[in-house]
């Protein structure tokens, strides 16, 4: 297939923080909000003068620094952020909102500000409390939660309206991005796909990672492309998999598992479309706050939430995108020492393959993968038994 217009353009604003539209952003005087979870909605800190910054650090030399203060075992991808503002990567940030959600990375958020790694003179650290179930009294919880350490701080620090209005309208510019990364992704359900995992991980990464109103004119250029770009007239793959599991930002990783045969037609990790790119759906018969706070307690797919219904819901959820992007087999993964997904990767292990049927390969892997020969080789022995079971098949 012809290459993407705009591939190179997108992936060079996943190589540094402090991207070309973060810079371009602030120099028009808006304010960088650092995020590190999907639990804290991104659009709260996409109200006008606003932009959020997902945080991520795939192209560090080490980690030696981030290490000493967290020790080797903790989250890799905690000491990485770590590491990148040791090194002065994130001086451009204005604030981070965190949530108590996972405890290494609260020692990461507090090793930047009690280190007094991001310098500006109005730069704050907030966290709020999100819940783990997701029942009324939760959602009245976390309402109170965004309100008081959210919205409230990035007033009274920064000087934003974070306003009803101004809710609405930030949601308008997050769903316009989130229409066109739908829409991108769609493609992924032809036999032929016109656009890779790799492809889409990029597009899909750099949304989270920079303003959303810049990303807009790209995008849509790319889905106009796409809807013409011819396909290569015979499968350029071997299986179909989705991929599950903990924070993804290095797009090595669906490199790595393209080229060994498997291509990645949907995505349920931190950092993906699913359900982080579903749009959010306002009426006028409620504030926008409770609405969006409702919806992203609907959606949450995260292993925090420990709830019956909620762990029978995370198994259906990825069936549900398995039969519809027509999937082999699933990769279930997660970055060493990551405890949520740790638990999460093993009992899926289990319930997807017994109970749904599914080829399952689990993979407990380090957050910046490289050429890693053994992920490699896992790969392609899960690729072969696929389709080894699928001559067995044809046989029978």
């Amino acid at each position: 297939m012809k290459d993407l217009k705009h591939l190179t353009y997108f992936e060079n604003l996943l190589l540094e923080a402090n991207n070309e539209l973060v810079r371009s952003a602030q120099s028009e005087g808006r304010f960088a909000v650092g995020q590190v979870c999907s639990l804290i909605p991104e659009v709260l800190m996409n109200v006008p003068g606003c932009f959020s910054v997902r945080l991520r650090a795939p192209h560090l030399g080490s980690m030696e620094i981030g290490t000493y203060y967290m020790t080797s075992l903790s989250c890799e991808y905690c000491r990485a952020v770590l590491e990148l503002a040791e090194e002065g990567g994130l001086q451009f940030l204005d604030c981070i909102i965190a949530p108590d959600a996972c405890a290494m990375m609260n020692r990461c958020v507090e090793n930047i500000e009690r280190q007094n790694l991001c310098t500006k003179e109005h730069f704050f650290v907030e966290y709020s409390d999100v819940p783990m179930k997701s029942d009324e009294t939760a959602l009245r919880h976390y309402i109170k939660q965004m309100r008081v350490h959210v919205l409230e701080p990035m007033g009274a620090h920064l000087g934003v309206d974070c306003s009803d209005a101004a809710l609405r309208k930030a949601v308008a510019e997050h769903n316009e991005v989130c229409r066109l990364i739908t829409q991108i992704g769609e493609f992924r359900k032809e036999e032929c796909p016109r656009i890779s995992g790799y492809e889409f991980h990029i597009l899909c990464a750099a949304s989270y990672c920079a303003p959303k109103d810049l990303m807009v004119e790209p995008l849509r250029e790319t889905l106009d492309e796409l809807k013409v770009r011819v396909p290569d007239e015979t499968k350029q793959y071997r299986i179909r998999t989705v991929l599950v599991g903990s924070e993804i930002d290095d797009p090595d990783v669906i490199k790595l598992i393209e080229d060994s045969g498997a291509l990645v037609v949907a995505d349920r990790y931190c950092f993906g479309s699913f359900p982080g790119r579903q749009e959010i759906v306002l009426t006028e018969d409620e504030d926008a706050l409770s609405q969006i706070c409702r919806q992203y307690l609907a959606w949450g797919q995260c292993p925090r939430f420990m709830d019956t219904e909620k762990i029978v819901e995370r198994r259906a959820y990825v069936d549900n995108l398995a039969k519809e992007f027509h999937a082999d087999g699933l990769i279930y993964q997660q970055i060493k020492f990551c405890d949520y997904w740790g638990y999460e990767r093993a009992a899926a292990n289990h319930f997807m393959n017994e109970e749904y049927g599914y080829p399952v390969l689990s993979i407990d892997r380090p957050y910046v993968i490289g050429s890693s020969g053994q992920l490699r080789t896992r790969v392609q022995a899960f690729v072969e038994s696929i389709e080894f079971k699928k001559l067995q098949g044809e046989k029978n």
